[in-house]
Order: structure tokens, then C-alpha cells, then sequence
């Protein structure tokens, strides 16, 4: 039956991967050798071409190029005299054998692809590269960062050449694939992408060569609460205590460098040790006087539901100061009778299979789920040539991880450089603090996944000091975190940058409500991880992925797709002081677009300007889409009650497939998932059918039974709900097998019982009024509603201050009302709204003419309400 399973879910949904097995020979049928030269035809746009004056080919992967035995894709090849032309449905290369190694003559790729035709030599400036990432945004201040980028494998040039002649490789052991230099030195090893614009493609064609990018467990798309601060075991405690009673869900605790012996560090009076670093930087050894019982810490973490992590500096190697300094050596086989330093040595495989099992397996027992890499020295390994520490560092503790198989493996570190998407999740680094940093990282984020880099963790809120902590920045670097791939708070040793969000009484409730939004997007995020997984293609990318013809998708930098079916473009500048609005510029391709914060409904083909109060975010969704959505919760490691599902209006069909699995191990590359399809259409202009189709696919601990809530914003009550041929009754508090209505979202909302995970579940809503009517006259009316009842409350207090009994005009009051006016008669949202879209023309004038009032006191908030 399982294998029917397999059978079955391939057929439904032929995107679908599982575990690639990587064999680093290609092959023999996608090889051309002639002469000095030996071409591997990888995919009709991918090329290998090398060449050595030995004659000695190399067939052991690469750090960055683990497999190549892909099924070989249909080309030509003909020998004239010393030339040979090899012809694939998109590239004709041609070589002329004339003793001497690659260069301009002797070598040239035409390509022919989409738009693109033009020619490769080499030597040839990629002028178009549309970039990558870069080891760390380590004191990067603003967008002076972008001159660091290295090139991506995406370009506008139409091709992207990979030299990897010095990288060095893998040895090939299966115990545990281990690195080593190349034999032949002067070998030219080159890897030619010729896409053109078909930049999805390319990936995908990456990650087939390179690997896969891995999905993280489930916990690490939540909250992370870090900051560099000695903390104890007890404020820890109480950091916790206050986070669940002010009801701020989170997932992770990362515990920075102070968590051991840092021998009395100072920055004002750094020590050098015997090799070469900051004394007390690299240490194994628990400060009891701050955690005088680590192992009872994590028993409390553990119970909390909060995944932990340590701050690690190995740079050092072991000092005999360390409780592990002799078992390490006893291990290790390092004289100890001068109680030398032992050197860091990474690339020595005993050395490192040492470092684990003695220094961190302990620890990794105790509780700590996962290591921070934090390092922050000397970049390359003395020992092996071309291989930075970074690079190896991931490698290393990635698959030590994997190997010991009892959880899904990632790390926390910086970019190591090709082939590091392999080895999630990036630490960007100590970036400065203020808006142009905040509005670079934005670019960035999203221009990593141009070499499959898909999750960068920012310090939300910066790091480096550039004044105290201002509450409306933070607010949204929070926003701005919430729509990256990770969401984790952080910031330098400085007493005035604060990240507790309950120190921020102007902005807690939007900081609050922005961290919860994360939480509810989960589900979305985690399907976009498994596309990542799937297709190459990281849940923060460029808008040129899908628009690659449209220009304004490579000039509005700053926006980006967040997964398929929305579009960010966080907030990165101040809002104006006079009427309290943030601007943002921003470009929506065709189609409509559901504004989520406002319920604006917004044309595509067009560029914006638009403004936005510090509780909205501009966050578009695709029309028709169906956004998968978590109910509220406290952490992500617990079952959701229910799936939501949100339905962005439209008049096209929508569908959206549901992934799940265990979350935390490695079963979901080797088919342990499941998939549930669901679909909407409209049947009429009065009429949305809704079908959820049965689970294919198993895992461990899969549910038998879900329930279900239908979210339908930008539609009026329905005058009829079926769901599997019962009529559900309208009830205000939601419970099961009824419907019933958002006041403050403009929604309608079904509420489907637990139902069998195999079951086809079908529903019929039935309005009285034809569709494109509820979405004309409810659009936008979401954001109106709100600001409102901002601008009435504001009113309030203006009038107060000059008349002890004044009053405003009842049409205020009435629109301040309306989300109340909606929850107590939601049959008569259509009507109340139309009517207030009446108003609004006159609601200006109705303003400015409040009594006692100076013009300049309600001016900013007519602005606020952008009436015209």
C-alpha cells in the first residue's frame, strides 16, 4: 500500500522529490573528451568543460559540485580536423584542439535561449550578474554593503560562468566525506549556465548539480529571542515569565558567548592568547556562576517549549583552562606536559571528530539543540589550500549532525561561499543600526537566493550602536523580519539598545501583533520551504523570478516575492511627523492584488506610492490564491487546533496543495509527507465552491482528523453556507459547523469540525450580491475602519482640550463605529459600507468644520484618513 501511496502522490504532484542520491561521476554518455579537453553535457544549458595537459580528469565532487551523473540530455557532437562543435537544444559550443589551454580562439558557447542570443568566450566580463550574497554584513552600514556582493548564478548577460578549478574536494569516504586538495593544480575546471532569463530553471538545475537546499525544522520559522547580554539562569526565567504573560509566542532561545568562562573579557582591555585571539572568546567550559546547574536549565527549556542554542568561538582550539582540555588531548593524542593551547585544526578529521564527541556531544545531550558559529577569525584553513574555515566550519557541523540522524540537522553561521546553501541557516552579522541598513537587508535577503542561500537570519533591530534604540525602527525591522526567513531579535552589549518589545509602550501592540502575524503565516512558510527543497527556489526572492521581461522588476529593489502568492515591501523609513504615515514605493505585476493589511484591492501593471500607519504592513496577495495560515499559538512545536485557509478574492480559480510532516526529522526526503490539495472557483457571479480533497502520503505522528476555518475576506454574509450538503448556521462565536463573520476583517468565516484526514470535504457559499459588487464596495474599508477609529479616538481628546462638554458630529462617530455597527448586524455590511463610501467625499469637510478646533490640528489626520 505504500509504495501505491508513493505511486499515487508522484502522479498528483509531479513536483515532488524525494532524496537525491549524489554521484559525483557523470555519465560516460554525457562525456566528450578531445584532446586536452573533456566536456560534460549536464542539462541542454549547463556545461562542464576542462582542461588539463595531463589528461587527468577529475570525477570526485567539489565542495560546490557533489553530483553530475544526471540522465543525459540529447545533443550532437561533430569532429572536424582538430575542431569539435557540440550542439544541445540550446548551446553550440565549439573547440579547436590547439594544444594550448582554454582561451578566447580555441573556445565559444553560442547560446540561443528565449530572448537571448548571444556568445560566451573566455575571459568574457558577466556585466549583467544579478548578484548573490557575501560572507557577513559584519559593519556593514547602509547600502554601501552592495559593493560587496559576490556574482549569483542568475544573469541578465543571459550565461554565468563557475570557475571551481581551485576548489578543493571530497575524498569520497562514506563514513564521512572528508576534504582534500586537488592532485593537478593547473587544470581548468569551469561550469558554463547559459538560461538566459530563465532564472527558476537555473536553479533548479543548481540544486541538481550542487544539492539540494534543506528544510529546517519547523520550530526555527518562529520567534528567536537573542541578544548579546550576560544573563543568569534566573533572568532567563524571568525573560520567559514575562514573554507568556504578555502573550508574545516564541520558539527559540539563543544563549550568546557569555554561557562560559570568558576570563574576566573586557573591550577595554582585550588580551591576546597563544594563538593569536581575544582571551576568553573560544571557551567549553559552563560559568556555573551564572548557570550553576546547566543540566536542571535545559530540563526548564525543555519544558518551556523553547529550543536552545550556544554561541561558540573556536577559533582558539582547546585551552588547558577547559574541564575538557584533558580528555580532549587523551583523545586527540596532544602532549599535554606544558599545557599548550590545542591549535583549532578543523580540516584534520581526528581533530574534528574529537571536537564533537568530547567537547559538544555532551552538551548536545544535555539539551542544547542546535550551535550559533560565531566566527568571527582568520578566514582561511592553514592547512588545506583554497578552503576557508567558514565553509568548512558549516560543512562540519551540518553533517555531524546528519550523521548522527536523530533530528533534522542545521546550524547558525555565516556564508562560506558556493555550494553553503547546503548548510542552512545564515548569520548575517553585526550590521549597523538605522533605516538605510534596514532597507538594504531587504535587497539582500532576497538577492541571496540567486546562488540558493534562502535563509539569512538578520539581528532584527540591528547591532552596531548608532544611538539609543528608536521604538517605530524597531517596530518595522520586526515587520520586516516577519516577512524574512527568520525571525530573530538580537543586538550588541550596549545598555541603551533594547529588544523586549513590552519597553516599547508606542509600538508594543504592533510590534506584538507583527510577531503573532509570523506565527499565523507559518503553514505558508513552510510550504515554501519544501518549494525551496523542491525547485531551488528560496521563499524570499527577487520579483524578476516571475517577471523577467518586466523591467521594473529589477528596478524596484527592495520588494520582493515572499513565497508564490505574496509580495513584501517592508516599511525602511520614518513616518512623517505631520500626519503620522510611513510612504512606501512599490510596483505590482499584473493581476489583483489583496493589500492585507487594509483590504485594499489593487490593480497590477502599476507602481504605487502609497502611506501606511505603523500597524499596517505592505504585504500584497496574489489574487484568487489560498494562503494556508496557522490559528493562534504559542509556539510552533505544538499541533495546531485547526488549519486556516484564507481565500484572497478573485473571480479566477485558485488552488493551493497543503505539505505536511513530522517537522524535525529527515523522513520528508525519503517520502515520509503528505499533501492535501484544495481548490476554489466561483460557480456564478453569487456563488463559491470550495473543495478540500482527501491527504495522500503518511508520516509519524500524522493526525487522523482536522479540523478547519474558511476565511473569506472582502465578502459580505452569506446568505447560505454548505458544507457536504448541510446548511451551517450563522453563530457570532464561531464553533464548530457553524459560520460566521469578521467584523474587524470584513470576513466570512467557516467553521468545519474535525473531519477525517481521507475524506473529500466540499462547500457552497451563496450570496445575495454578485461578487465584483462586495469586492467594490468593501474594498479598502478594512484600513478605513481601523484608521477610523484611530482619528475619532484622537478627536476626543483635541475637543476635550478646549470644550469641557464638546461633542463630534454623529457621522464621526458612526464610521468610528462601524466595525461594532458590523459585529452586532454583519448582515448589513454591504449596506452600512456602501453608505460610508457615499460619505467619504463629505467626511473631509465634516472634519475640518469640528468647532473650536484650529485647521492645523485636524488637517494631519483628514491626511491620516487619506481623503481626498
Amino acid at each position: 500500500m505504500r509504495n501505491v501511496a508513493l505511486l499515487f502522490l508522484l502522479i498528483t504532484f509531479p513536483s515532488i522529490s524525494f532524496c537525491q542520491i549524489n554521484n559525483p561521476a557523470a555519465s560516460p554518455s554525457s562525456i566528450i573528451n578531445f584532446g586536452n579537453a573533456r566536456f560534460t553535457i549536464l542539462t541542454p544549458q549547463l556545461v562542464r568543460m576542462e582542461y588539463s595537459a595531463k589528461k587527468e580528469f577529475e570525477d570526485k565532487a567539489s565542495l560546490v559540485f557533489i553530483n553530475r551523473h544526471l540522465p543525459t540530455p540529447p545533443f550532437t557532437s561533430r569532429q572536424s580536423g582538430s575542431t569539435i562543435t557540440i550542439q544541445t537544444k540550446e548551446i553550440t559550443l565549439a573547440f579547436i584542439n590547439d594544444g594550448k589551454p582554454f582561451n578566447n580562439e580555441n573556445l565559444s558557447v553560442q547560446l540561443k535561449n528565449g530572448m537571448y542570443s548571444t556568445q560566451w568566450k573566455p575571459g568574457m566580463r558577466d556585466t549583467g550578474n544579478l548578484k548573490g550574497t557575501m560572507r557577513t554584513l559584519d559593519q556593514v552600514n547602509g547600502w554601501e554593503g552592495e559593493k560587496n556582493l559576490e556574482n549569483g548564478l542568475l544573469s541578465r548577460s543571459g550565461w554565468v560562468l563557475v570557475d571551481d578549478s581551485k576548489s578543493p574536494l571530497f575524498n569520497g569516504d562514506k563514513v564521512w566525506n572528508w576534504v582534500i586538495d586537488r592532485t593537478d593544480t593547473t587544470a581548468i575546471d569551469l561550469y558554463l549556465f547559459a538560461y538566459g532569463n530563465e532564472y527558476k530553471k537555473a536553479l533548479l538545475d543548481y540544486t541538481k548539480v550542487a544539492g539540494k537546499i534543506p528544510m529546517p525544522p519547523k520550530y526555527a520559522f518562529g520567534y528567536w529571542w537573542s541578544r548579546y547580554w550576560i544573563y543568569n539562569d534566573a533572568e532567563f526565567r524571568n525573560l520567559v515569565t514575562n514573554f507568556k504573560s504578555m502573550n508574545i509566542p516564541m520558539d527559540v532561545l539563543i544563549i550568546d558567548m557569555d554561557w562560559h568562562e570568558t576570563y574576566n573579557f573586557s573591550g577595554l582591555n582585550v588580551k591576546t592568547d597563544p594563538e593569536g585571539q581575544m582571551l576568553g572568546w573560544t571557551g567549553y567550559t559552563w560559568n556555573k556562576s551564572l548557570f550553576p546547574d546547566p543540566p536542571q536549565f535545559f530540563k526548564w527549556t525543555e519544558k518551556e517549549g523553547l529550543k536552545t542554542a550556544l554561541n561558540l568561538h573556536p577559533a582558539s582550539g582547546v585551552p588547558p583552562m577547559e574541564e575538557k582540555y584533558g580528555a580532549f588531548a587523551a583523545k586527540f593524542g596532544f602532549d599535554t606536559t606544558q599545557k599548550k593551547y590545542i591549535p583549532f585544526d578543523m580540516s584534520n578529521k581526528k581533530w574534528a571528530q574529537t571536537y564533537f564527541n568530547v567537547l559538544l556531544k555532551p552538551m548536545e545531550k544535555m539539551g542544547v539543540d542546535f550551535w550559533w558559529l560565531d566566527w568571527q577569525q582568520y578566514l582561511m584553513d592553514k592547512n588545506i589550500k583554497n578552503l576557508t574555515n567558514t565553509w568548512w566550519l558549516n560543512y562540519t557541523f551540518f553533517t555531524n549532525m546528519e550523521n548522527e540522524g536523530e533530528k533534522r540537522p542545521f546550524l547558525f553561521h555565516r556564508w562560506g561561499g558556493l555550494g553553503n546553501h547546503r548548510y542552512q541557516i545564515g548569520f548575517s552579522g553585526d550590521a549597523h543600526t538605522n533605516w538605510e541598513t534596514l532597507d538594504f537587508e531587504t535587497y539582500f535577503t532576497a538577492t541571496a537566493s540567486n546562488v540558493g542561500y534562502g535563509y539569512w537570519s538578520h539581528d532584527i533591530g540591528g547591532h552596531i550602536f548608532d544611538g539609543p534604540t528608536d521604538g517605530e525602527m524597531y517596530l518595522r525591522w520586526l515587520q520586516f523580519g516577519v516577512l524574512s526567513p527568520i525571525l530573530r531579535t538580537h543586538s550588541s552589549k550596549i545598555s541603551e539598545i533594547e529588544r523586549r518589545i513590552w519597553k516599547f509602550p508606542n509600538q508594543f501592540l504592533a510590534m506584538r501583533e507583527a510577531i503573532k502575524l509570523r506565527y499565523t503565516l507559518a503553514p505558508y512558510i513552510y510550504n515554501a520551504a519544501r518549494e525551496a527543497y523542491d525547485s531551488g527556489v528560496s521563499i524570499c526572492r527577487p520579483m524578476y523570478y516571475n517577471y523577467p521581461d518586466n523591467e521594473e522588476a529589477y528596478n524596484y529593489k527592495t520588494q520582493y516575492n515572499f513565497g508564490n502568492d505574496i509580495i513584501a515591501a517592508p516599511i525602511t523609513s520614518a513616518a512623517s511627523k505631520e500626519n503620522y504615515l510611513a510612504q512606501r514605493k512599490f510596483w505590482l505585476p499584473e493581476g489583483q492584488w489583496l493589500e492585507y493589511s487594509t483590504g485594499a484591492l489593487l490593480k497590477g501593471n502599476t507602481s504605487y506610492d502609497r502611506q501606511y500607519t505603523q500597524e499596517e504592513i505592505p504585504m500584497f496577495l496574489k489574487e484568487g490564491s489560498i494562503i494556508p495560515l496557522n490559528p493562534e499559538m504559542k509556539n510552533l512545536q505544538e499541533q495546531p487546533s485547526k488549519n486556516v485557509l484564507l481565500f484572497v478574492p478573485g473571480l479566477n480559480k485558485g488552488q493551493v496543495t497543503l505539505y505536511e510532516d513530522d517537522g524535525h526529522t529527515d523522513s520528508y526526503k525519503k517520502g515520509g509527507v503528505s499533501y492535501r490539495k484544495i481548490t476554489r472557483e466561483n460557480d456564478s457571479d453569487k456563488k463559491i465552491k470550495i473543495q478540500i480533497e482527501p491527504q495522500t502520503g503518511t508520516y509519524k505522528g500524522q493526525v487522523t482528523q482536522q479540523a478547519f476555518e474558511l476565511r473569506l475576506p472582502n465578502t459580505i454574509a452569506p446568505v447560505q453556507v454548505i458544507v457536504d450538503g448541510k446548511q451551517y448556521p450563522f453563530v457570532a462565536d464561531g464553533r464548530p459547523g457553524t459560520w460566521s463573520y469578521s467584523n474587524t476583517d470584513l470576513a466570512t468565516i467557516i467553521n468545519i469540525p474535525k473531519t477525517s484526514i481521507r475524506k473529500k470535504i466540499e462547500i457552497v457559499l451563496s450570496f445575495d450580491k454578485p461578487l465584483q459588487d462586495q469586492y467594490n464596495v468593501l474594498n479598502g474599508n478594512k484600513g478605513f475602519l481601523a484608521r477610523m477609529a484611530t482619528v475619532t479616538e484622537k478627536l476626543k481628546f483635541i475637543v476635550a482640550e478646549k470644550d469641557w462638554g464638546g461633542t463630534l458630529p454623529n457621522s464621526v462617530y458612526e464610521a468610528a463605529n462601524g466595525t461594532n455597527i458590523i459585529l452586532y448586524h454583519p448582515e448589513k455590511v454591504y449596506e452600512l459600507l456602501k453608505k460610508f463610501n457615499a460619505s467619504k467625499a463629505d467626511l473631509k469637510n465634516v472634519l475640518l468644520a469640528i468647532p473650536y478646533v484650529a485647521k492645523d490640528r485636524i488637517v494631519p489626520l483628514v491626511e491620516y484618513l487619506e481623503l481626498k
